[in-house]
């Protein structure tokens, strides 16, 4: 069967339909070729809100809250980044 989804590829910037380039270099899958595009905005949107959940979960602020982590460490560490 034939993986038609789409995927994001980090090294050169463009969708690809199908996982044609390493798993290294992509992002994915996507359902549609739109959304593989958006695949950064992605990333920093589930970043933003995974290190909310890991601050509330490690009682370092209340929810909603816009306070750093607390805990002396970069709260990107582990996050991908653009």
């Amino acid at each position: 069967m034939t993986d038609t989804r789409w995927y994001f590829n980090t090294s050169t910037g463009r969708p690809e339909q199908g996982p044609l380039s390493p798993a290294s270099h992509r992002m994915g899958p996507y359902r549609s070729r739109e959304e593989a595009m958006d695949a950064w905005k992605i990333v920093r949107e589930r970043n933003l809100v995974w290190d909310a959940q890991d601050r509330q979960w490690h009682g370092d602020e209340a929810p909603g809250s816009d306070a750093s982590t607390g805990s002396g460490q970069d709260p990107s560490v582990g996050r991908a980044n653009p």
